[in-house]
């Protein structure tokens, strides 16, 4: 009996990591000097996410096995367009909306992969009560997926966190 030692399942070159990281840090610093967010501070964690502090929370920052809530609303840093909202009115506002959808606070755990790895990194960096940007490289978001119409593969992607609390 032998062994196939091709994976059928493998149908291109493999994901670059690294190179995308290098090619959406440029995007980032170009989206960074342009755009127009109030702030206290910056993070620039080195896994590649960008952590813009609008208002500081207080408390414990969320290690894993922390259990997150917060509203968001995801965009393309390329042009601004909302791609997901825990917010029914901001879905509504940009024709995103889903009939049967619950819009309610999110939550998820830290580090149980259920959730893109951006947010890992991003909300590690926050504490309760802390508005934020996060840009997120597309490495640590959707890679060069092309499940979701809006948006496309290697897409750079922002959120506007309202970040509640933890359990």
């Amino acid at each position: 009996m032998a062994c196939e030692p091709n994976n059928p399942f493998q149908t291109g070159p493999a994901y670059d990591e690294a190179g995308n990281l290098a090619i959406d840090r440029e995007k980032i610093d170009a989206y960074l000097d342009t755009a127009r967010i109030d702030s206290l501070y910056r993070i620039h964690d080195p896994s590649g996410v960008v952590v813009i502090v609008q208002e500081e929370g207080t408390g414990t920052r969320p290690t894993s096995g922390t259990v997150v809530y917060s509203d968001y609303v995801g965009s393309l840093i390329t042009d601004g367009s909302v791609f997901d909202t825990t917010l029914e009115q901001v879905a509504i506002d940009n024709d995103i909306w889903v009939e049967n959808r619950i819009y309610t606070i999110f939550s998820f755990v830290v580090g149980s992969g259920n959730v893109i790895r951006g947010w890992d990194f991003g909300f590690r960096r926050l504490r309760p009560g802390s508005k934020a940007v996060m840009i997120i490289p597309s490495p640590l978001a959707y890679r060069d997926q092309t499940s979701n119409a809006r948006i496309p593969a290697n897409s750079v992607l922002r959120f506007d966190i309202d970040f509640y609390g933890i359990d």
